[in-house]
């Protein structure tokens, strides 16, 4: 104890060993979603299923403790809801990209956010943003996994007259994904712990019995030791080389801007909500916090994930009383527990895990709040960001459209004084972009 008492200084904040590791509980509970949804979407991108669910949990173990030892927060890192539909929707799908590349993308996109934070640049992005457009970005995200979220249930389909139509909700698949969502949106109007991870189970679970989906057959289809060694077809497979493409260059930068404004905007709000804020309003160990992040970043396509981010869903263990890096230690634990019932999470259905990006996109949309719609030079470069994301089927187009038509309507209107010199060089490489696309 006097060595947890050491490295995690729980005296000094008021807690106590059982209170951290009830914290850490907690949170893994509410976020334990994403082992089964991650590895979804990854394996759309043509990465082994069974090798996504083990790089999605040795990298949230991994970069979970490293936020608990370097930065002492009780905050969980796992990969981001939105950063992997852009992996594998835009990035794979719609830039016809090897996912090798991808994943090459995301390391150099590591190695740039570990430069921003240790030469303080990362200051300079984020006060030259202005508040509407970094709140236009979750919020953007949030309707781009939802309109995914959607697609896989059935709800939504193609139509050759409106490009997008309501689908067949008497499918038995939509049917459960839609008790699934109804679930989802219940438990959590109720406050319940872990709402969608028990969606998702109690969903696939009436799949099995209805035969909609296969079920375990035998003790080896629920419970393995094999997938600990899962992560040969991913591990070290990233294409560093092919990542150097100039093409990739929108990709890295999208990964690393996402990255930036989720990482601080979370971080910031589950740091004031454990009481960690310091008397200028920003945490001591915030830099050391973007470090770890940063290099479970660079850590996650070496195993074979997209970039990893701080979870919202911590505040469900610092509403427990967590305030120490044992809260996030206690989390790794659980990842790293997960792994014998990887097999489990290989039956999985996508329809049974599509309304957790319903739900998750539904809760991204609160930032919305914060943007100034009485000013339509701030309000209309945000909506265009926000809507653009959905409808052209990328996050990085969304920024670009968004980050350029600030610059270009605060100039027009007169107003170029209010342009931060940074957001110049952001809006040109956006240009950029669009020009050589």
């Amino acid at each position: 104890m006097s060595l947890i008492e050491r490295l995690f200084k729980l005296k000094e904040r008021n807690t106590d060993f059982k209170t951290e590791v009830l914290a850490g509980t907690t949170t893994f509970v509410t976020l334990a979603y994403i082992i089964f949804v991650n590895p979804q979407i990854l394996s759309e991108a043509g990465i082994s299923k069974e090798a996504a669910i083990a790089s999605t949990i040795w990298s949230s173990a991994i970069a979970t403790t490293l936020m608990a030892f370097l930065a002492n927060y009780p905050i969980a890192v796992a990969p981001g809801m939105g950063l992997n539909a852009f992996f594998t929707y835009t990035v794979v799908k719609q830039f016809e990209v090897h996912w090798t590349v991808a994943l090459g993308a995301v390391f150099f996109s590591g190695i740039v956010f570990l430069i921003l934070t240790i030469t303080k640049i990362r200051n300079w992005i984020i006060e030259a943003v202005p508040i509407s457009l970094r709140s236009a970005i979750p919020v953007g995200i949030g309707l781009f996994i939802a309109f995914i979220g959607l697609i896989n249930t059935g709800i939504v389909v193609k139509s050759h007259a409106t490009l997008v139509a309501f689908g067949n909700i008497s499918n038995p698949k939509t049917l459960l994904s839609v008790f699934g969502l109804i679930l989802a949106a219940v438990l959590i109007s109720k406050g319940t712990r872990g709402a969608l991870i028990i969606s998702i189970l109690t969903t696939t679970a009436i799949a099995m019995i209805f035969g909609i989906s296969p079920y375990p057959k035998r003790i080896e289809d629920v419970i393995s030791l094999h997938i600990i060694w899962s992560l040969t077809p991913t591990f070290g497979k990233l294409d560093i080389k092919g990542a150097f493409h100039y093409g990739l260059l929108n990709i890295i930068f999208t990964f690393t801007i996402v990255e930036l404004f989720d990482n601080m905007g979370t971080l910031m709000g589950l740091l004031k909500k454990a009481g960690l804020l310091g008397e200028k309003g920003e945490p001591p160990a915030l830099g050391k916090a973007f470090i770890s992040d940063s290099i479970g970043t660079i850590i996650s396509p070496i195993l074979g994930t997209c970039t990893v981010t701080s979870y919202i869903e911590s505040a469900a263990g610092i509403a427990e009383g967590g305030k120490t890096g044992l809260t996030s230690l206690t989390v790794a634990v659980f990842f790293l527990l997960s792994l014998f019932i990887a097999p489990l999470i290989r039956l999985v259905p996508t329809f049974a895990t599509a309304s957790a990006l319903i739900i998750v996109g539904a809760l991204m949309m609160t930032e919305i709040v914060n943007i100034n719609f009485k000013d339509f030079t701030e309000a209309f470069p945000a909506f265009i960001s926000i809507i653009g994301m959905p409808l052209t089927y990328s996050i990085a187009t969304g920024l670009g459209l968004g980050f350029t038509s600030y610059t270009l309507i605060k100039i027009l209107s007169g107003r170029g004084r209010e342009i931060h010199w940074m957001m110049y060089i952001i809006a040109a490489i956006f240009t950029i972009n669009f020009v050589l696309r």
